[in-house]
């Protein structure tokens, strides 16, 4: 009963965080789609920087309120929320997957379900659970990253209708690892950032639990 009900929490706390990150992405997509534009923008994004190149062709993009503009005049809102189903898709699961890898992880390293002994175990245990809970939910949604990636970098004419018309393109032309193109690199990135992300914020709890009991004479079993 004990383990159906530690179970059932990190359930709770995966589908809460797929959830709190499809909010999120919806929010913010905007902002990522200008971002993705610059990155994938071969001209200078400033005009003293065309004069130095001697290049007087002017950049499509060369400012986030200017960019904006174009693609709402260029696209209308919709194009603001260009490539956003697949990011949904990437981020629920990937959320999904990484509190579930995490909560099985430290479960396995410190022999118990229980948050209160997942906070026992060493730094170096919370930075490799949090390492490999990112490679396993990097891996399981990356597909639906890199199509985020190719619709949102999509400006008009659209190469691209819809997320099925390029899945089909990508697997006709380069395969099903196309669907994984980058994918190096990316986990390069990713276990750095997760394991400090989750290393971290295990490490600093413990350190704030130790302080307030001693602060204030909580005893050990100070809700966590």
């Amino acid at each position: 009963m004990e383990e159906k009900g530690q179970l059932k929490r990190a359930l709770t706390e995966a589908t809460a965080g797929a959830i709190a990150g499809a909010i999120s992405r919806m929010v913010t997509s905007p902002l990522d789609v200008i971002k993705i534009r610059f990155q994938v923008q071969l001209e200078p994004t400033s005009s003293w920087t065309l004069l130095q190149r001697e290049l007087y062709k002017p950049s499509k993009y060369t400012g986030i309120l200017q960019a904006a503009k174009d693609i709402y005049l260029e696209e209308g809102l919709p194009g603001f929320w260009r490539g956003n189903v697949p990011a949904l898709l990437m981020y629920m699961p990937y959320t999904a997957i990484q509190f579930m890898v995490l909560h099985k992880l430290k479960s396995f390293a410190a022999g118990s379900s229980k948050t209160e002994d997942h906070l026992q175990l060493s730094p170096y245990l919370s930075y490799l659970s949090g390492a490999l809970a990112g490679c396993a939910a990097t891996v399981g949604s990356y597909p639906f990253d890199l199509l985020r990636t190719i619709l949102a970098s999509q400006g008009e004419p659209k190469v691209y209708s819809s997320m099925r018309s390029a899945f089909v393109d990508i697997i006709k032309t380069r395969g099903a690892r196309g669907l994984y193109a980058g994918l190096g690199p990316t986990l390069v990135e990713i276990i750095p950032y997760a394991g400090l992300q989750f290393g971290t914020y295990d490490t600093c709890k413990r350190w704030m639990m130790v302080t307030f009991q001693n602060c204030l004479g909580i005893g050990t079993d100070f809700p966590i």
